[in-house]
């Protein structure tokens, strides 16, 4: 039974001042480095075989710390777009609580948690789960399916859209559904490749 591990990027320097980031690409800061060694204590028992993370430097940040604080340092990373973060485009680096008072909380919210939201020159949830979901299925999912324990770290958004999928969630299910840094997902996975079990290792409460 092969295992799948899921981790969002440590706190970026545009996470800390509340800016849309979408594909901007920023460093970590020293907040989302504990994060990510935090990630990597938890993962310091488990097999790893391959890693999957998005093409921006925070996810290969977090990914160094995580290998460094697991000891894992053997471990490489295949880095691809399909992975990116959502593309937030005319409301990237805008602070998002001031968007929220300019718009109101009904209107924020569909834009940030919202399925099929449109946001002008970027993307929606569901435009991020349809890059996504086929690259797992050609790519990260032959891995699984050959017994191999697959980490993948990535941006809120696009782990969202993998979630989705890998839980069968409906369109109202999802907006629900958060990952917080330096917590790990952790999905067993049987030798169909679906979902048998699912933990959440560093979860806060």
């Amino acid at each position: 039974m092969a295992k799948l591990f899921l981790v969002r990027h440590g706190k970026s320097e545009w996470n800390k001042l509340g800016l849309w980031t979408g594909w901007t690409d920023v460093d970590l800061v020293e907040e989302g480095i504990e994060e990510a060694r935090r990630a990597g204590k938890h993962l310091k028992d488990e097999e790893i075989h391959q890693v999957y993370t998005s093409n921006l430097k925070r996810t290969h940040q977090t990914f160094e710390k995580i290998k460094e604080v697991s000891g894992k340092t053997h471990l490489i990373h295949t880095p691809h777009e399909a992975l990116n973060e959502r593309h937030y485009g005319i409301h990237t680096g805008k602070n998002k609580w001031q968007v929220k008072e300019e718009i109101g909380e009904e209107e924020f919210q569909k834009i940030r948690r919202g399925w099929d939201t449109l946001v002008p020159d970027g993307e929606t949830l569901k435009d991020v789960h349809a890059r996504v979901v086929p690259y797992f299925e050609s790519q990260i999912k032959v891995d699984l399916m050959n017994g191999s324990n697959v980490l993948i770290v990535a941006h809120g958004n696009s782990l969202r859209a993998l979630i989705k999928h890998l839980e069968d969630l409906d369109e109202s299910q999802i907006s629900s559904v958060e990952l917080e840094t330096g917590e790990v997902h952790c999905y067993h996975l049987d030798d169909a490749g679906k979902v048998v079990d699912k933990e959440i290792k560093g979860k806060t409460i």
